[in-house]
């Protein structure tokens, strides 16, 4: 997290009576926020067997990186991760990386970036994944083109990412809890509404108290 954002939670706690400076909480992000955002992929449903795969690029230190995410056909994110090139050998690292959490899909979906189906020749497990090939001028790929969206946000809330390892550690805890607590609530009444969102805070509750040898923290 950055320092401002730091600094505005040390200031909300103070209001509650809770003395902390901004850089123990930043050290409460680095130590929990890992752990956290296991939980929350443990509770979600099992990820879909369609990956959708796309990149976007983000500006660390005022150099370009390209921010790889792959999510399923829910919208559930599998993975993200910042890489300084687009070529083959990233596309490589990118599938294997997300392999070692999810199950082989059976059809991937990405734009027609020639680095998919050459790092995907060498991995035996994708060997028969039906490949997708789609425009990204046409929209067609929409379910991953979306989800860069609640990044994007936060990159102007945060007045932009800086270093490439904090950036990649943040984004593999900001996407799982993030989702966690977003739902469609456009699809239900505020009754149902209610009731989950209770239920996901009491989750929330019970993850925090369980970390730190049971403490609160």
């Amino acid at each position: 997290m950055t320092l401002r954002v730091n600094r505005d939670i040390e200031e909300l706690l103070l209001e509650r009576g809770v003395v902390v400076t901004y850089e123990t909480i930043r050290c409460w992000c680095d130590k929990f926020g890992a752990e956290f955002a296991q939980y929350a992929k443990a509770v979600r449903r099992k990820p879909g067997r369609t990956w959708h795969l796309d990149e976007m690029f983000v500006t660390l230190c005022g150099e370009p990186y390209l921010l790889w995410r792959a999510v399923d056909e829910h919208g559930a994110e599998l993975d993200v991760l910042v890489q300084k090139r687009r070529d083959k050998t990233a596309a490589n690292r990118f599938f294997r990386r997300v392999l070692r959490s999810n199950p082989v899909p059976r059809r991937i979906v990405t734009d027609q970036l020639r680095s998919y189906p050459a790092a995907k020749a060498e991995i035996p497990e994708l060997a028969h994944v039906k490949h997708v090939f789609v425009k990204a001028t046409a929209r067609v790929n929409n379910r991953a083109e979306n989800s860069h969206q609640p990044t994007r946000r936060r990159e102007r809330q945060m007045c932009g990412f800086r270093d490439a390892h904090r950036t990649q550690a943040f984004l593999s805890c900001f996407g799982p809890i993030r989702q966690h607590f977003a739902f469609p609530r456009h699809q239900m009444n505020a009754a149902s509404h209610r009731t989950i969102l209770k239920e996901r805070l009491a989750t929330w509750h019970a993850w925090t108290v369980s970390s730190a040898d049971g403490k609160v923290i």
